[in-house]
């Protein structure tokens, strides 16, 4: 998973940054609001976190700009402005969820698989594949009831997956969900995540779409 984290206080950023790698994610840093609007027009990302007064554009006038163009992703408004009007306002420019500061990164990694969760089509916290389980809340996989242990890599590629079972995701958007922006990445690097998670699940649990991508199927063989 890929969040773009679009705030101006480098300090608050770094910390954010650090938890959300932590637990397994992508994460890309947009310093001010022209640059953050650059990149959620341009690039695929789970969700994004967006301060409102930021350097050269405003948040409203980026989560506007968003979803005119069509862009879905959930956006969690995070700000130090907590008056209800603010709040109001922030919906009503397309806005998921809302934080204020000082908040708890905790929360906001909770907050933020909920909302990725959410758009994926999930009510419930827990999706099941076969001997598969992803409980989404927590970030943890299991087969056969036993814990499974991932790479960051592997654990970006399987949760889009699991997100998705049942569906082809195409080479293109994993890619785009599990690679920062700057990450230098060749082009076998992917196949190679698979091939050790095929190993880790079972040959069969993820079917290879020839010209399109990649699904997993639930099945052991």
């Amino acid at each position: 998973m890929r969040i773009l984290l679009v705030e101006d206080d480098a300090t608050l950023a770094g910390a954010i940054a650090r938890a959300l790698r932590a637990e397994n994610f992508a994460v890309d840093i947009a310093p001010d609001g022209e640059d953050g609007g650059h990149l959620g027009s341009t690039e695929i990302y789970d969700a994004v976190v967006l301060d409102l007064g930021l350097p050269k554009r405003d948040g409203w006038s980026i989560l506007r700009e968003w979803r005119a163009e069509g862009r879905t992703m959930p956006v969690l408004i995070l700000t130090a402005r907590d008056g209800w009007s603010e709040k109001v306002e922030g919906f009503k420019a397309g806005a998921d969820d809302f934080m204020t500061k000082p908040f708890r990164v905790e929360e906001l990694v909770m907050r933020l698989r909920a909302s990725v969760r959410r758009a994926a089509g999930h009510a419930a916290t827990r999706i099941v594949s076969g001997p598969l389980t992803f409980e989404s809340q927590t970030g943890v996989f299991e087969l056969d009831g036993l814990p499974l242990k991932l790479t960051a890599f592997e654990w970006r590629v399987l949760s889009c997956l699991a997100l998705r079972a049942g569906t082809v995701v195409e080479r293109s958007q994993l890619i785009e969900r599990v690679y920062e922006g700057d990450a230098d990445v060749d082009s076998n690097t992917l196949d190679v995540i698979v091939w050790r998670l095929r190993k880790k699940l079972g040959p069969a649990m993820i079917e290879t779409v020839r010209g399109r991508g990649y699904e997993l199927t639930g099945k052991r063989e």
